[in-house]
Parts: C-alpha cells; sequence; structure tokens
C-alpha cells in the first residue's frame, strides 16, 4: 500500500516521502497513530500543492533576505567609546553593541547571534559580517570613534 509519511519515521522514511508499507503496517500503525495517509490522488495533489507554497515562501524569505543585505552593506554605523591612553579602548565593540546600535541608527532589528565581528579593541574602521539568511552574508561597516 502507498502512503505519504507525516513525520520522519526511522527506519520508514522522511516527512513528506510517499513509500510502500505493507497493508498491515500501514493500516494498523502508520494510519490510526497519524503518522502516515494513503495515497490517493487528492492528499498527492495536497502534498503537491504544500511543496509548491513552501518553496514559494522560501523564495520570498531569500529575496527580503538579499534586499536587506543590500540596505545594510550600504550603511556604516558609528560608535563612540571611551578610550584609554594610545587609542585602546576600555573593554571591546562586540556584536551586542553593532546589534543596538543597528537598531538605533537605522531602525533595522537584526538578532546580535547573526552578527559576526572580531572583539575591536582600537578606536578606527572595522568589519563586521551579517548572515542574514544560509545564502545571504554582508559586510558592515563599523566606525569607532572618541567618546569626548
Amino acid at each position: 500500500m502507498k502512503v505519504i509519511l507525516l513525520q520522519d519515521i526511522k527506519g520508514v522514511g522522511k516527512k513528506d516521502q510517499t513509500i510502500n508499507a505493507s497493508d498491515g503496517y500501514a493500516k494498523n500503525f502508520l494510519i490510526p497513530k497519524k503518522m502516515a495517509v494513503e495515497a490517493n490522488e487528492a492528499n498527492i495533489r495536497k502534498l503537491e500543492k504544500q511543496k509548491a507554497e513552501a518553496a514559494a515562501r522560501a523564495e520570498a524569505e531569500l529575496e527580503a533576505a538579499r534586499k536587506l543585505g543590500e540596505e545594510i552593506s550600504s550603511k556604516v554605523i558609528s560608535l563612540k567609546v571611551k578610550v584609554g591612553n594610545n587609542g585602546k579602548l576600555f573593554g571591546a565593540v562586540t556584536n551586542k553593541e553593532a546589534a543596538a546600535a543597528l537598531k538605533e541608527q537605522f531602525n533595522i532589528d537584526i538578532d546580535k547571534k547573526k552578527i559576526t565581528v572580531d572583539p575591536i579593541k582600537a578606536v578606527g574602521e572595522a568589519e563586521a559580517s551579517v548572515k542574514l539568511h544560509p545564502q545571504v552574508t554582508v559586510k558592515l561597516k563599523i566606525s569607532v570613534s572618541e567618546l569626548k
């Protein structure tokens, strides 16, 4: 009997996969436990529609990430920090400060975990990488100056 799996089942198959299962296994175990549905015309069409919607959603997310990436890469965030002798910072500028400055200066809300910056310990220009999507990573320019 052909069934469409509704979830991953170890040793059987992955979610949304169509498999051949024995009649007893399908009728007595998979279908009653809502792990699978029979692979008839209606269910196959429904599965194809769900896959098409998921693909469209993924494409829209990728396009939005690319657009945001273009916007971010054209920006330069400026941070003013306390500086000691020789232009060295007290502490360091990290991804947390970069995310806060991006939100404050340009109203772009990015999770600090998506920003990768080597701790900046001196006044000047630096770059951070921002991972917006598995396929979209952009550079963010950071300008660090002395707080007077």
